[in-house]
């Protein structure tokens, strides 16, 4: 059985910051790709498409999951979610890969994920600004993407170094090939093999 990347679906989910992460990891056939709903009921994306969820965060197995990605959107202003928070220790207990971009950064925040760890966001300003007990300045780095440990995070303006954190930590690439596709999706610089 293959590991899954799971990616957690909500109504208004920032559908774009994910996309390149999962296409890649779908395309290397290393893990399954499915959705996780706070429910099983379909959700609709900012850009407005419906994902109906393959699985719900209580019927997970948390022994089954190699990476799971939070993407960004407006929920996440709202406040902690208690369960997710539960899952989230969960998963950093066992070393599991936790990936979390724009606003998604606010519940790594508040389940104490960033304590001691480089971590990034939207920016230093916006988690102090969301968060009034936001302590870890220290750790902060002004990157639009960073690894610690096994937790990726990124600004919502830095979904493709998101994906090349994603793909880099899952070994799905070599570093040359992982420097190749930021190249291309990043700068537009088409691999010479493809030149003709």
């Amino acid at each position: 059985m293959r590991l899954k990347t799971c990616l957690l679906v909500f109504d208004g989910l920032a559908d774009w910051e994910p996309a390149l992460a999962l296409c890649e990891i779908n395309k290397s056939g290393k893990f399954d790709v499915v959705t996780v709903g706070f429910s099983d009921r379909p959700i609709t994306t900012m850009g407005g498409y419906k994902v109906s969820p393959d699985l719900t965060l209580d019927t997970m197995n948390p022994d089954e999951v190699a990476i799971f990605i939070m993407p960004g959107g407006e929920m996440w202003e709202q406040g902690p979610n208690k369960d997710l928070i539960k899952l989230l220790h969960q998963f950093h207990a066992k070393g599991t890969i936790i990936a979390a971009i724009c606003g998604a950064t606010l519940e790594i925040a508040r389940a104490g994920l960033m304590q001691g760890i480089l971590h990034t966001s939207n920016s230093k300003g916006y988690l102090k600004a969301m968060l009034s007990d936001y302590r870890d300045d220290d750790f902060y780095v002004d990157k639009f993407a960073i690894t610690d440990k096994n937790l990726i995070t990124a600004s919502g303006l830095g979904s493709v170094e998101f994906a090349c954190e994603i793909v880099r930590l899952l070994n799905i690439y070599s570093r040359e090939e992982t420097q190749e596709l930021y190249e291309m999706f990043k700068h537009g610089v088409i691999p010479v093999r493809y030149v003709i």
